[in-house]
């Protein structure tokens, strides 16, 4: 179990404790600026997808086994040979210190105290550099491509020199989602200290999201399936690819050669009227036919959550908003609140299901929606 931290008087929280992690975004609203809070929940265009990637899991029902022996549950696991102390991960999200002022150093701390890995976003307000230095997280490194290579060979080497373990590259961004409270909010980004001496991030845009312009500026959206293999000729972690969600894309992953798959809509951040990450995760899987890992991203509030992906052939799922929300209301304490409230929810849900490790938990211990409507016929 993570180990409590106190924080400041200053940080701005409701009554009392929160008791899952839900009520962390209503903190996170408190404590944050508008502009921020907008640019950590909001999603693509009408926010479709948004709901869905939450509310799909709500129509996964459990089928819980009785009389087995779960007096004592082990929730560990491996992802790429490295073991973690549950199938939870801390997903790329962009500019922590927008949320905290010590940004991803204290979620990389939490990440360490909690026994997992963090994936460090390429749009991280903290240096490779320094979030390495301040704990001894198993983390991997994601990855834009810009147009600007030279940037982003610079910026693996720079990973691979600090003891980054993967690389997790972001495939669903040739360019960025149109984000709408982003555009009203004008949302400006602040220099990432990451490409200081290689590229700025200072774009003008008076119309709207400076962010956007920023990315329309630098994204490659050139990027194929053939530059894997330039990726490969300039590091030799492991890659996963993050954005895979057809059938189609997950054999032509295993095709080219990657390490692993993460099943993701991007938070519903990149093109609305994607379907929730949750509802074809299975169908990549049995693409994948356990040639690779696959991993999953999106949506995941409850151990429940985590449960029902593990059951759909996920090996670890990945959570990014509730994180952010953690680290605005408490700092590293709040990062290390919302991963071990899922945890405990998870550790709960395999009791009450009958599965003493995380390998006993299948396809059989849930219904799909489908599935209960086929009865139905």
């Amino acid at each position: 179990m993570c180990k409590q931290l106190g924080f400041p008087s200053s940080y701005r929280i409701m009554e009392g404790e929160p008791v899952n992690v839900k009520e962390f975004q209503e903190l996170a609203r408190q404590a944050l600026p508008k502009m921020y809070y907008d640019y950590y929940t909001g999603g693509a265009e009408d926010q479709y997808t948004l709901k869905e990637n939450v509310e799909a899991f709500h129509r996964i029902t459990l089928r819980p086994r009785v009389l087995v022996d779960v007096s004592r549950i082990d929730l560990s696991t491996t992802v790429l040979g490295y073991r973690v102390s549950a199938p939870i991960m801390i997903a790329p999200t962009a500019m922590h210190k927008l949320a905290h002022p010590e940004g991803e150093v204290a979620t990389a701390r939490a990440a360490a105290a909690c026994n997992t890995i963090m994936v460090l976003s390429f749009m991280s307000t903290c240096t490779v550099e320094e979030v390495a230095s301040s704990c001894d997280a198993i983390r991997f490194f994601q990855l834009y491509v810009y147009k600007r290579r030279d940037v982003c060979a610079q910026l693996l080497q720079r990973a691979e020199r600090n003891g980054y373990k993967g690389i997790v590259l972001t495939v669903d961004t040739p360019r960025l989602g149109r984000r709408e409270a982003d555009i009203k909010n004008k949302m400006v980004a602040p220099q990432l200290k990451n490409f200081e001496g290689l590229l700025s991030t200072e774009v003008d845009d008076e119309e709207g999201s400076n962010l956007e312009a920023f990315a329309k500026e630098t994204f490659d959206d050139a990027l194929s399936w053939r530059d894997l293999g330039w990726l490969r000729s300039i590091t030799n972690l492991p890659i996963l690819i993050k954005g895979v969600l057809t059938r189609e894309d997950a054999l032509k992953a295993v095709e080219v050669g990657v390490d692993g798959i993460i099943v993701s809509n991007h938070g519903a951040r990149q093109l609305d009227f994607t379907p929730a990450t949750i509802s074809v995760l299975e169908e990549v899987v049995h693409a994948v036919g356990g040639k690779v890992p696959v991993l999953f991203d999106g949506g995941v509030r409850r151990g429940t959550d985590v449960f029902k992906a593990l059951a759909l052939g996920a090996q670890a799922v990945l959570v990014g908003r509730p994180v952010v929300y953690g680290l605005a209301a408490k700092g590293e304490y709040g990062v290390k609140r919302v991963i071990q409230m899922l945890k405990d929810e998870l550790e709960l849900t395999m009791a009450l299901s009958g599965c003493s490790s995380v390998k006993d938990i299948t396809r059989s211990h849930i219904r799909t929606e489908r599935e209960r409507l086929q009865s139905m016929l």
